[in-house]
């Protein structure tokens, strides 16, 4: 591979992962965004964050961000609840499930476990028709152009899609909690972050 093959390659790379993020926007509905925000500002339990493959990352990254947000919220991992640590769902949970085709074995196992409990279920899924998307309380769905992973099955450009339609979630519910900066600053003492915003309530 030449220097400008390589440069091409890693061009289209970048814009057919930036349109496919940008194609998000129109395919997203106030009916399902509102009823999933509605759901974690009632959570009287646990909200959770389910995936496996690539969507564990992005699962473990919402979850994260959630919690940045003022949303408590931790990773629940899908192998390990069904063997056990599904004994974590209870009423008043609410558990969100990242999962493109809404087919995934052990996926569609802890979340029919979570609802039997009493949980919530919301799903990001393309499929809500899947089974998953069928058990679901809220199906948030974004679809993603064929050609956004490699062979149609390497969630490269499709893991971003579904980490930007979660920001969407996470930012909704920074905003309908009024959440503040002087809130996040107590959460995030660490780091750079940690230090500017210790310096900003030093100079108030």
């Amino acid at each position: 591979m030449t220097d400008e093959q390589l440069m091409q390659m890693a061009q289209q790379v970048v814009r057919v992962e930036s349109e496919a993020v940008a194609g998000i926007g129109p395919q997203l509905d106030a009916a399902s965004l509102r009823a999933a925000a509605g759901h974690m500002l009632a959570c009287t339990g646990k909200v959770l964050v389910a995936g496996v493959g690539t969507s564990h990352a992005t699962a473990l990254r919402m979850a994260h961000l959630l919690s940045c947000c003022g949303t408590p919220a931790l990773f629940i991992h899908p192998g390990d609840a069904i063997h056990g640590t599904s004994g974590a769902f209870a009423e008043g949970d609410v558990l969100v499930v990242i999962s493109k085709g809404g087919k995934t074995d052990e996926v569609n196992k802890v979340a029919a476990i979570a609802k039997a409990r009493g949980a919530r279920l919301i799903a990001l899924t393309e499929a809500p028709q899947s089974a998953l998307g069928q058990m679901a309380d809220v199906n948030v769905v974004v679809r993603t152009p064929a050609d956004v992973d490699p062979y149609g099955m390497i969630a490269t450009g499709s893991s971003l899609v579904y980490s930007a339609t979660a920001d969407v979630l996470c930012v909704l519910m920074l905003e309908m909690r009024g959440y503040t900066k002087e809130q996040f600053g107590k959460t995030h003492p660490g780091g750079a972050v940690g230090k500017t915003l210790a310096a900003e309530g030093e100079a108030r």
